[in-house]
């Protein structure tokens, strides 16, 4: 065994070690915990490194800056030679870096608080159970992780580490839509949902392939800078192909979660929240148009069915994307067009869209209109909106944006609003029809087991494949 790869594994049963403490009685935790947890005190800043600094990681990093809370102690990218990487070094050229977030903690461990995870979906799990077992902050971006199961070990290593903050990065969860839902729903003017329509029809990056794909694109040459080997983290090798890299990756079932892991967490998390859906019951794909093996299908139409709960009703969550694929748009439902203060797709810029990104609810009493991100509801018609006017509740300022709220929860200022036990079922809702479109099938879902009783290849599938070599051991922290 060559020294190098002694070391690694002896850092990782390290590691793992200090996790298993984490369930023993505090007596044990107290003496395992990290010494340099920010003491809350006003004026400090949080020693945070950021994993992946290019594209949505590149803006994550900036935003943290924004906040004036954050001293960067190290910065992590697979690509540091990147264009979208070197922009951000030269921005801060003097914040360590490194290629491999193992080698970061590694080195850096006892400099570091909290990390930022803005990687491809298929990496956010290995890096996010490495942080917690060691004991630092995490803030991921959305979705928290590619399968079912993934989410799931997420969320019970955040339990073991009740110390530590979690936030998922859904970023208007901690603007004007999260206080107003909230504020609605306990005043009762948002009750009795039974039906919700989420839509997001602007076109995507594999819009346009050849949905007749009978193998993955052919091999290319890697990028000198680039370390491939790491970039795939817990997946299989695949041969290089660009069409797998800076965002190209969330094509793919392998590597990303669609459109609907993409828009999802901006456009239902709040009403998966505040109205307790939970797991759904039965997720059927009811539209696929170009449904292959490979990569999402051109439209999707996705069906949700939750259950009663809490003296809530029972509620059905419809998902369209797709150019082609809007949704049924009820009478007094008024401006369709593009809404500016709507952040653009992953790709630059929203094309041909339609309508605008977001949802529409439906109450036995009311109808509501929203957009995505922070964007707030209206009542729907207007002459409905003009009636309810004078009942509608106060609704609190967001005292931090989703940034602050993250670094201000690491000095135990704050909580924050996107905890791993709020998107975690969040997630495995997106994992759920994710599966469905995979698949093109209906599935039926058991909430108490969490398990798919009528697929045995979806069931497994809630695992997924094992990690490649090497990779296991994050399974079983």
């Amino acid at each position: 065994m060559k020294p190098q790869q002694k070391n690694r594994r002896s850092f990782l049963k390290n590691a793992a070690m200090l996790s298993a403490a984490a369930s023993l009685p505090s007596i044990v935790t107290k003496a395992a915990s990290a010494p340099w947890i920010s003491s809350g005190k006003a004026g400090d800043k949080v020693n945070l490194a950021c994993i992946g600094i290019g594209n949505q990681g590149g803006s994550d990093v900036l935003s943290f800056a924004k906040t004036g809370l954050a001293n960067f102690v190290a910065f992590c990218d697979v690509d540091m030679g990147a264009p979208q990487t070197q922009a951000v070094l030269k921005q801060f050229p003097d914040v360590p870096r490194f290629q491999d977030f193992r080698t970061m903690l590694e080195k850096m461990g006892n400099k570091i608080e909290a990390v930022t995870i803005g990687v491809p979906d298929h990496s956010h799990f290995a890096i996010t159970m490495l942080a917690l077992s060691m004991g630092k902050h995490v803030y991921v971006e959305k979705p928290m992780a590619r399968t079912f199961n993934e989410v799931e070990l997420m969320m019970k290593m955040a339990a073991k580490h009740p110390n530590l903050v979690t936030q998922m990065g859904n970023q208007g969860h901690s603007e004007a839509n999260y206080f107003q839902f909230k504020a609605w729903k306990d005043a009762g003017i948002i009750k009795d949902v039974t039906k919700i329509t989420a839509h997001m029809n602007s076109a995507r990056r594999w819009h346009g392939w050849d949905t007749k794909i009978t193998k993955f694109p052919a091999a290319e040459p890697i990028p000198s800078t680039l370390d491939w080997d790491t970039w795939h983290g817990v997946t299989q090798i695949h041969d290089y192909n660009h069409d797998y890299i800076n965002g190209q990756w969330r094509c793919w079932y392998d590597f990303g979660m669609g459109a609907l892991g993409d828009w999802g967490a901006h456009l239902i998390d709040t009403a998966h929240q505040f109205l307790d859906l939970g797991l759904p019951t039965e997720v059927s794909l009811l539209k696929g148009t170009g449904h292959n093996s490979f990569f999402y299908p051109t439209s999707s139409t996705i069906l949700f069915r939750f259950p009663e709960r809490n003296k809530m009703p029972a509620c059905d969550i419809t998902w369209y994307d797709g150019v082609d694929n809007l949704p049924p748009i009820p009478a007094g439902y008024g401006v369709m067009g593009l809404d500016p203060n709507i952040p653009p797709p992953s790709s630059g810029t929203i094309q041909a869209a339609k309508l605008n990104p977001g949802k529409i609810i439906y109450s036995k009493d009311l109808t509501f209109k929203g957009g995505s991100h922070g964007a707030t509801l209206s009542i729907i018609p207007e002459e409905k909106a003009k009636e309810m006017a004078s009942k509608l509740p106060e609704v609190p300022v967001s005292p931090s944006n989703h940034y602050a709220n993250y670094l201000k929860a690491c000095m135990g200022q704050e909580k924050t609003r996107s905890p791993f036990d709020v998107a975690g079922p969040l997630s495995q809702v997106f994992c759920l029809g994710v599966l469905a479109q995979h698949l093109n099938t209906t599935l039926k879902f058991d909430r108490k087991t969490k398990q798919i009783t009528n697929n045995k290849m979806a069931n497994d599938m809630l695992v997924g494949l094992p990690p490649r070599k090497g990779w296991e051991q994050y399974y079983k922290m």
